[in-house]
């Protein structure tokens, strides 16, 4: 049986593009969505995988809806 694994770089670069969409800063981002921005560029460059609390704080500082992270996400996958 074949278990899938949600990648993580594919989730940074999701959330990347979407920060850059909308012209902010990995600063302005972080402040917005209450988490520390080392934490938030870990997790741009796939080197961590968010929570759903924390995409869902991501999300909202970013004024999107977690179903349109998703996909996009799925666009890439």
């Amino acid at each position: 049986m074949f278990i899938a694994t949600l990648d993580a770089v594919k989730v940074g670069n999701t959330i990347a593009f979407f920060r850059k969409q909308k012209g902010i800063s990995q600063e302005v981002l972080s402040g917005l969505a209450d988490i520390g921005r080392s934490h938030l560029s870990a997790i741009e460059r796939g080197e961590r995988k968010p929570t759903l609390e924390t995409l869902y704080r991501i999300c909202t500082a970013l004024d999107i809806k977690m179903s349109t992270l998703i996909l996009k996400l799925e666009e890439t996958l």
